[in-house]
């Protein structure tokens, strides 16, 4: 599977911050100290739908991770999936009377242009559920064969009493971890489990559903956490630097996927920090599929809403906030981008160089856009009010928009 095209990134004077940011794990702030090449894997969507405005402000945080260790001169290998085999997938084409294939096939294209269009940095490596069941099975086998799962009416689950650390991501206890496993596709009621929190590793086939040659596991397809681990340890191994997503994934499938791996490998932990973005609502309720409460990117573009500005809508909220999206933020997004690109279109202005540095350590301060966008407004407004006699401070105003926030003035 390909990603999108890269748009480019300019370099800037100086480098950045190391970034401290939140861990889910810990509860608090570490500093991220990566080598040379910084790693990280992000949770991608299930494409039975079009890309929200919750998915754009979970993958527009950690696109935001990416510039900030792109301009500390690091390279950064970003892995992201697409769930490209799963019920909410298969239900919504029996609804729609579509071939499940087609209607994945289509949401992830439209995934791609919208996140093209908001200028989100791709991931080096955009890798599908169905295309990696090769690798999934063998990992499957393997813990069956360690005694970390075990066969159930077919089907293969997970025992999470297999790995001592289980817990440590969420620090959930178990009763809130059984309310959510319910609630977020786990089946805890299910009679015959060695622990109602145990997921599903491979579920054998069904009637009138898609299956795979599974080997010994027989023909069936993967459950939901071992498919991210398969990808992340693919391609960048244990201990890698940030895992991501939105805060619905803390529990149960970053804690899952966390306790797979480490059941796989005996190395701890699968990932070193656990950073988690926030979720939009719309009228008063979480913006999700199942409510069908959704705010369309590629709605929005087709309504001649200009990209730039939908990020600004973005990073005028703190990454790990959850916000409402409502017409006045879009409105206000509207006059900032109209305010900066009428300042940076003067031949000349106020210095800039205080301000590279005001929104990367706004940036390297876990993530704090919003006061990043607060020092270019009052760049922006001293452009207005006095003006001044710096040639190239309007260029690097607009190169420092671009190169850490994103927006394309």
């Amino acid at each position: 599977m390909h990603a999108w095209p890269a748009s480019e990134v300019p370099a800037l004077p100086g480098s950045g911050r190391d970034l401290r940011i939140h861990d889910t794990a810990t509860g608090g702030r570490v500093t991220l100290v990566p080598g040379p090449v910084a790693r990280i894997y992000v949770c991608g969507i299930t494409p039975y739908d079009a890309t929200h405005m919750g998915h754009a402000a979970t993958y527009n945080a950690f696109d935001l991770v990416q510039r900030v260790w792109l301009d500390t001169k690091r390279q950064v290998h970003y892995v992201q999936n697409v769930t490209d085999i799963d019920d909410p997938l298969l239900e919504r084409a029996v609804r729609d009377g579509e071939d499940w294939t087609a209607l994945a096939e289509r949401e992830t294209t439209l995934f791609r242009e919208d996140m093209t269009a908001l200028r989100m940095l791709p991931p080096r490596h955009y890798v599908g559920a169905v295309e990696s069941i090769p690798k999934i099975v063998p990992l499957v086998e393997r813990l069956l064969s360690a005694g970390a799962a075990y066969e159930l009416e077919g089907d293969i689950y997970f025992s999470v009493a297999a790995d001592p650390a289980f817990g440590t991501v969420s620090g959930l206890d178990a009763e809130a971890m059984r309310l959510l496993s319910a609630e977020r596709g786990g089946d805890p009621e299910r009679p015959g489990k060695k622990n109602p929190l145990d997921p599903m590793l491979w579920m054998a086939a069904r009637p009138g559903e898609p299956s795979w040659d599974g080997a010994s596991l027989g023909p069936g397809r993967p459950g939901w956490h071992i498919e991210c681990v398969a990808i992340a340890l693919d391609h960048l191994g244990m201990g890698f630097d940030v895992q991501g997503g939105g805060s619905d994934l803390v529990f149960p499938h970053h804690e899952m996927g966390a306790s797979h791996a480490q059941a796989l490998t005996g190395e701890h932990p699968f990932a070193k920090t656990y950073v988690h973005a926030g979720m939009v609502a719309l009228d008063g309720e979480k913006m999700s599929k199942s409510r069908g409460n959704l705010v369309f990117i590629s709605k929005l573009r087709r309504d001649g809403v200009d990209p730039a500005a939908i990020r600004l809508a973005l990073l005028a909220h703190h990454y790990r906030a959850d916000w409402e999206w409502t017409d006045a933020v879009l409105s206000e997004a509207v006059e900032r981008l109209a305010r900066w690109r009428a300042a940076v279109s003067r031949p000349d202005g106020p210095s800039a160089d205080a301000l590279v540095e005001e929104v990367r350590e706004a940036l390297a301060d876990d993530l704090d856009a919003p006061r990043a966008l607060a020092a270019i407004d009052r760049w922006a407004a001293a452009q207005t009010a006095d003006g001044g006699t710096d040639e190239g401070a309007p260029g690097l105003v607009s190169r420092t928009a671009d190169a850490l926030l994103g927006v394309a003035l």
